[in-house]
């Protein structure tokens, strides 16, 4: 931690904003967890930049005592793309929903993500748009009754996490809005990471989504329907740890089998395994768990780092505007 910030808290990243998101909201937990990571990352309040783009979760920058910018529905990885580019010495957060980043955003979270941009993106997923009245997102699940469908959507939901792989991320996670250690390690991770970190947040919206991620959030039954990923060690989940993944190399499909007597078939998680990532990303189905955690991690060029370098090498040629402006093909207007 940077010796320079021994005395900031959680307060001190609190604006005085009234916090204004619905009572009950996931949001609440994933600002205070967010608030209280700050200072244990050593960089000052005035090199922290929240950028947003619109929906419930784009209200963020107003409540981090830091520089923001509250943008336009969709873009906040292009002008987030813009701020660090202008000044690598900032550290940039996008904040995004499901709608605003793989809605109207989802080009734009594609180029972020594939040109690996010094960009940690916290993407809010509640399967819903809560700020525009509840219509169903591109993460809703099949069946989703809302204003816009009443009789149950019928779109195939997109899995945040495979797109982002699908895309060239270099820094896949996944995490629980209020699993604030878990959520926090996670965000860290993804900070200090070279390049795209991407974190999808499974996040409840009481009003228009309640108790949709109810399953791997409620202790009682959790144990049976999230699996913590630990790189290097067996994938394993249930009250006792009794179930685990295994992968069956006939069909490359994941299979749940006992723990007690196969632990030679238990797949061990690889954080730099990408076609084992995007198999743990993708479980699903009423017998699966939710896979939380990191579920890729590669190092590969960041493109900060390479732009400048060529930004460096444009400003030392010994050029002219003069030699510029009389370079190549003319032509004389008469």
């Amino acid at each position: 931690m940077n010796q320079s910030l021994p005395t900031l808290t959680l307060k001190d990243f609190a604006s005085d904003q009234e916090v204004r998101w619905c009572p009950g909201c996931g949001d609440y937990a994933i600002l205070k967890t967010v608030q209280k990571l700050m200072p244990d990352l050593g960089t000052p309040k005035e090199r922290q930049v929240f950028v947003s783009g619109i929906g419930c979760s784009s209200r963020f920058p107003y409540y981090m005592n830091t520089f923001g910018f509250h943008t336009i529905h969709g873009r906040a990885p292009a002008i987030a793309t813009g701020v660090k580019l202008a000044n690598p010495e900032l550290d940039v957060w996008v904040i995004t929903g499901d709608g605003d980043g793989f809605s109207i955003g989802g080009n734009h979270m594609m180029h972020a993500l594939r040109r690996n941009v010094d960009l940690q993106i916290l993407l809010f997923n509640n399967e819903i748009y809560g700020l525009t009245k509840g219509q169903y997102s591109p993460t809703s699940q099949v069946g989703t009754q809302s204003p816009s469908s009443p009789t149950g959507s019928i779109d195939t939901p997109l899995s945040p996490c495979l797109v982002a792989m699908g895309s060239g991320g270099s820094f896949i996670a996944r995490s629980i809005d209020t699993e604030a250690k878990h959520l926090a390690g996670v965000v860290k991770r993804g900070n200090s990471h070279e390049g795209a970190a991407f974190v999808e947040i499974l996040q409840n919206c009481p009003i228009y989504n309640d108790g949709i991620f109810e399953k791997v959030k409620d202790k009682k039954v959790a144990p049976d329907f999230k699996v913590e990923l630990v790189h290097g060690e067996p994938i394993r989940f249930g009250k006792d740890k009794e179930k685990g993944i295994s992968l069956n190399r006939g069909s490359l499909e994941l299979e749940i089998i006992a723990a007690l007597g196969n632990e030679d078939k238990l797949l061990i998680h690889d954080e730099k395994n990408k076609i084992q990532a995007q198999l743990l990303a993708a479980m699903e189905g009423p017998d699966f768990p939710v896979a939380v955690g990191i579920l890729y991690q590669q190092e590969k060029p960041a493109f900060i780092s390479d732009a400048q370098s060529r930004l460096r090498k444009a400003r030392n040629k010994d050029s002219s505007i003069e030699a510029l402006l009389n370079s190549g093909a003319t032509w004389e207007v008469k």
